[in-house]
């Protein structure tokens, strides 16, 4: 699974609980997006970012899509 190129996030893992209290592995994987951006040079790269990321760094303008 892929991570954010920014903050580095990535899959966590947890438990199912039923009704029971029983208990089974699962996942819960961030919402990336594959975006183009500039990075610091300049040049477009294509990466996958998390959608709470690409939203702060626009407002911020720390993030310029391409």
């Amino acid at each position: 699974m892929a991570k954010c190129y920014i903050t580095g996030l990535g899959p966590k893992a947890g438990n199912n609980r039923s009704h029971s209290l029983h208990a089974t592995r699962r996942t819960w994987k961030p919402n990336l997006q594959k975006v183009h951006i500039k990075d610091e040079n300049g040049r477009i790269i294509r990466v996958y970012v998390s959608t709470r990321a690409l939203r702060t760094g626009l407002k911020n303008g720390t993030i310029e899509r391409a």
